[in-house]
């Protein structure tokens, strides 16, 4: 089956941009400026990608907000309509975490949600097999796109198109552009100030386009999703299917932050209490190479006596700090600051025990 394509497909090829297929969809990984300069604009002044590749779960019906808050880890109480929430989707046996996604509260009787592109059947298939009469779960994946414009100069691009600018991190606000709403959020997968733009596919090129000439002057570079996975990882941002799977719950993750536990209920409760009372085994810490070594998935990180404490499940060279950096799940007795190695193909590297963020951000500043 070929993958699923953007309906900003053309201007990317068009651009020059290197294809990559990411959860079921074809993607620009890069354009001719290579990862190392767009993860700068980003972290410097301004980037755009088009994530379009996110799914897109409209939830309506009576009574909505309160049927996904049974469901979904974080607790929708501690916001109101206007903002949005990091989240996760547990297994409710197991307390697994399904998918990790973001809530977009319009009001109690509507939420978007947007989860990972290959988990968005999944996630959609657990919520409509109890949803309640007269709650709805519509797929927007392929008719609605997203656009994130990231970096320190995101107002000047977005208020050049007098898109809304200024609101609260993690709050969005409904913008008319060309006919269509436009979802813009202040939120990104960077760790920069930045918004996030979902638009109907039948703007969303003109939207491209007006947003990259409003950037020229802010030297707004086209980023794919190599640079979004360096900004990421500098950040200590899971991804699923690498950091957080249905084998790694929240509490492992050290996502407890995103569990509302005092809530009556969610999928997974049972099992994630009784985990934390417990104790985890194995928890996701960050690592900062001492050497020249870039860390990938599924390296042994062992201690010096050469036992083996975990695996590293997400690595990469980072621009800004000019080295190595890691998560890896490892004993839970390991900690902030240990000294472990890293079998790097067959040669130990130095990593020091590391809470991310690995660099410092401006990301909730108003």
């Amino acid at each position: 089956m070929s993958p699923k394509q953007s309906p900003l497909h053309d201007r990317h090829a068009a651009l020059g941009a290197k294809f990559a297929e990411f959860g079921g969809w074809e993607m620009p990984l890069e354009y001719p400026t290579g990862v190392l300069k767009e993860h700068a604009a980003v972290r410097n002044a301004v980037g755009i990608f088009d994530v379009s590749h996110l799914g897109k779960l409209d939830v309506r019906g009576p009574g909505a907000a309160a049927y996904l808050n049974g469901c979904l880890s974080n607790d929708l109480g501690r916001i109101g309509p206007g903002r949005a929430q990091y989240t996760l989707a547990c297994d409710a046996t197991t307390g697994g975490v399904v998918d990790d996604l973001i809530a977009y509260l319009h009001d109690d009787d509507h939420v978007l949600l947007v989860p990972n592109a290959a988990n968005t059947a999944e996630v959609r298939r657990r919520l409509e097999a109890g949803a309640p009469e007269g709650v709805t779960i519509t797929d927007q994946h392929e008719s609605h796109a997203v656009l994130a414009v990231q970096g320190p100069r995101s107002d000047e691009v977005l208020a050049a198109l007098d898109l809304p600018t200024g609101h609260g991190y993690m709050s969005f606000e409904v913008t008319p552009f060309d006919g269509e709403d436009v979802v813009v959020c202040r939120t990104g997968y960077t760790g920069e100030r930045g918004y996030e733009l979902v638009a109907a596919n039948t703007v969303a090129p003109q939207l491209w386009d007006a947003l990259l000439a409003a950037g020229e002057q802010h030297d707004m570079l086209p980023c794919g999703l190599g640079a979004r996975d360096t900004l990421r990882t500098e950040m200590g941002y899971p991804l699923h299917g690498q950091d957080i799977s249905l084998d790694v719950t929240p509490n492992q993750a050290r996502l407890g932050w995103a569990v509302g536990w005092s809530k009556p209920d969610f999928w997974g409760k049972e099992a994630l209490v009784a985990e934390k009372e417990a104790g985890v085994r194995v928890t996701l810490r960050g690592l900062v190479a001492q050497g020249r070594g870039i860390a990938r998935p599924q390296m042994t990180v062992k201690l010096a006596d050469d036992l083996p404490v975990g695996h590293v499940t997400s690595g990469t060279f980072s621009p800004t700090l000019r080295k190595g950096v890691a998560l890896a799940l490892v004993n839970s007795q390991i900690q902030v600051g240990a000294e472990v190695l890293v079998d790097v193909r067959g040669r130990p590297e130095v990593f020091v025990v590391t809470p991310p963020p690995f660099v410092d951000t401006d990301v909730r500043e108003s």
